[in-house]
């Protein structure tokens, strides 16, 4: 059955998945969302113990309808390739009882390589589909992680082009450095003063010029988005929660048709969001456990059903967590707005103008499926280290976040589901935050001594991801304040 694409702020239009990907955000500045969550057509035990590969077919087809078994088999077959550096994709490790499903084996490792490796291939497809002669400029900002991943999904990508924008003080060194040393002439990379919301909500404006649409058509240029609102983003996130439960199964660690739980840290809800879409496929999922840092909006939201951005912003070492407009809950809001276009909108207006919306108590019913949990940066650090003290298991502290919000669930509720909790980065992405909590000795090392010690002390190698920027060049360092982001787009593109 045909999945059509609607607006979040218009129900009304329906438009094919390739021409989702390539708009990114909808034109009345909603987000698209299928007409309908397509259900698992192959049982789950059928799936078991098959490869990450055929698995991201069997998903991605219900949902990218207007694509052919061809173009989506090869778009999937050239993202995950040898960029990734083990063979089953996403393994799955087992640590003090828990499933830690490891999203960062991808070419920047993070969790973000799962859906950026293939945007690319299915931007460019989705191009050729609809005869687009513009040339595609991807405009994203990240809080750390999507700007490397999308940068280095499009690198050399004929045919497009890609501006990052990054808060120039709220990322981590390695972050910073894989970015800036990014080679590709289609490439510009700026940090901006300000926070990840800043660079996001700059982002949405330039997506909302009209007149700027307009200069850039006249010059064969057409904007689109490689962030967690493209669609195309998130219909591959929802693949490792599929995998997750057929590699279970296929271990013996669950019986068919078991419930586990999943926990996710988030701060842009697009990853958690996508495990709500896999369980409403058919996936036994039972608590969408969703973890925040010190900046806690998702987690006053489940308590209290309101969202309310207006609050300080905390710099933590959990950076892609560092947000407070998480712009993926819109599509839950819709949902659960009973696909009300305009109450959706009505509570994103709200948003916009008082930094505040409040869900109705009809609305609040229908999150029994979730639980919002948060850790402090205490909380976090502590984790790390008892987690490599009781297993020798290093985890980042996004990771860690995740963990001590589950270790708080269960002692609340004494829930003891088998558990699967989304790895979202490589400790090595964080080493001088990680290698701190394990002990303060390490303070005075350099960043690359601390991954050598780290790589040592966890018996791990270090990512080639790290090792290739080591010592490369600075390709990129562009700052400029929040307010002249469009300036900036402008000039790299010609059109100033």
């Amino acid at each position: 059955m045909e999945v059509l694409y609607s607006s979040t702020r218009n129900s009304g239009l329906k438009i094919t998945a390739s021409q989702a990907i390539l708009k990114g955000l909808s034109d009345d500045g909603g987000l698209f969302v299928p007409d309908h969550i397509p259900a698992l057509d192959r049982p789950l035990k059928e799936l078991a113990g098959r490869p990450y590969r055929d698995i991201a077919y069997e998903v991605m087809k219900l949902y990218l309808t207007d694509f052919t078994e061809e173009e989506l088999k090869t778009c999937i077959e050239r993202a995950y390739d040898s960029k990734f550096d083990t063979k089953e994709i996403v393994p799955v490790t087992e640590a003090e009882g828990v499933y830690y499903l490891e999203l960062f084996h991808g070419s920047t490792i993070a969790f973000k390589d799962m859906a950026l490796s293939i945007l690319p291939h299915l931007m460019i497809t989705s191009a050729k589909k609809n005869h687009v002669k513009n040339e595609i400029v991807i405009l994203t900002a990240t809080s750390g992680d999507t700007g490397k991943a999308a940068l280095a999904g499009f690198a050399g990508v004929e045919g497009t082009k890609i501006i990052v924008f990054y808060p120039k003080n709220g990322v981590s060194p390695i972050q910073e450095k894989q970015m800036v040393t990014q080679k590709g002439s289609n490439t510009y990379v700026v940090g901006i003063r300000g926070n990840f919301d800043d660079a996001q909500n700059g982002v949405k404006a330039i997506f909302n010029d009209r007149q700027l649409a307009g200069e850039m058509e006249a010059a064969g240029l057409q904007f689109s988005s490689a962030n967690s609102i493209n669609i195309g983003r998130l219909v591959p996130q929802i693949v490792y929660y599929v995998y997750a439960y057929a590699q279970l199964l296929h271990d013996g660690k669950i019986s068919d048709g078991e419930k586990i739980n999943v926990v996710v840290p988030t701060g842009n809800f697009g990853n958690i969001l996508a495990a709500f879409y896999a369980k409403n496929m058919g996936v036994p999922i039972g608590k969408l456990i969703c973890a925040s840092n010190e900046n806690k909006v998702l987690y006053d939201f489940f308590t209290t059903g309101k969202y309310d951005r207006n609050r300080e912003f905390v710099l933590t070492s959990s950076p892609s967590m560092d947000i407070l407009i998480s712009s993926n809950l819109e599509r839950l809001i819709y949902r659960i707005a009973g696909d009300d276009a305009g109450k959706n909108t009505q509570l994103m207006e709200s948003l916009s103008k008082a930094g505040s919306y409040e869900i109705t108590e009809q609305m609040k019913v229908q999150l029994s499926d979730f639980y919002g949990g948060y850790a402090s940066e205490e909380e976090t650090a502590k984790r790390i280290k008892e987690m490599y003290e009781n297993t020798g298991y290093i985890i980042d502290t996004h990771t860690a976040v995740a963990s001590a919000v589950y270790r708080k669930y269960v002692a609340k509720t004494g829930d003891k589901t088998v558990t699967v909790i989304a790895s979202t980065a490589s400790p090595f992405k964080f080493s001088r935050s990680v290698m701190h909590a394990i002990d303060g000795k390490y303070d005075t090392m350099s960043d690359f001594e601390l991954v050598d010690e780290l790589s040592e002390i966890g018996k791990v190698p270090v990512p080639g991801a790290i090792e290739e920027i080591r010592t490369a060049p600075v390709v990129h360092d562009h700052v400029c304040d929040k307010t002249e982001m469009k300036t900036v787009v402008k000039r790299f593109l010609g059109i100033d």
